[in-house]
């Protein structure tokens, strides 16, 4: 299902062609959500804020949903914040691909549903954008996980539900 708000276009438009009406919607890019030291905080912030204007509180992903993620990457944090290298090694990026999968698994697992929390984080937070850009880059691992760790302190701090 489209909703309007999401697209730009001029609706309705005859197609010369074959004297068919069609819709003609275009998809409006979202600005890309870019990291660093200075910002992270803020974009959190202006993430949980617009899914709370978007969904209200009681419509955002509950705290135990945010911290399951985040979860995954504490492990991950602990070991490659204590290596000496910028580059991550085989390990680090065979669980970040899985992390990636892990979150898409739970964005998918709402299809159907009215409601669908998760993948909204998700696609708000641009968490698949951010994923990929860690490449083999220890700085932007570190960076993706204090994101993420903001990301649940905002959720906690402006509220919803809690389960």
């Amino acid at each position: 299902m489209y909703d309007d708000r999401n697209f730009k276009g001029r609706g309705m438009r005859e197609n010369k062609n074959n004297n068919r009406n069609y819709q003609e919607k275009t998809i409006v890019e979202k600005v890309p959500i870019i990291l660093d030291n200075d910002n992270y905080v803020e974009q959190a912030e202006k993430v949980i804020l617009s899914l709370i204007k978007k969904n209200g509180k009681d419509g955002i992903l509950t705290t135990s949903q945010i911290r399951k993620l985040l979860s995954m990457l504490s492990d991950m944090y602990t070991k490659v914040k204590h290596t000496r290298s910028d580059k991550l090694d085989r390990e680090a990026l065979i669980r970040i691909q899985y992390f990636k999968l892990h979150t898409i698994y739970e964005a998918g697992r709402e299809n159907g549903e009215k409601s669908t929390p998760v993948k909204d984080f998700i696609e708000e937070a641009q968490l698949i954008e951010q994923i990929d850009d860690i490449k083999s880059d220890k700085n932007k691992l570190i960076l993706f996980c204090h994101y993420m760790e903001a990301l649940v302190a905002y959720r906690k701090y402006h509220g919803g539900r809690d389960e």
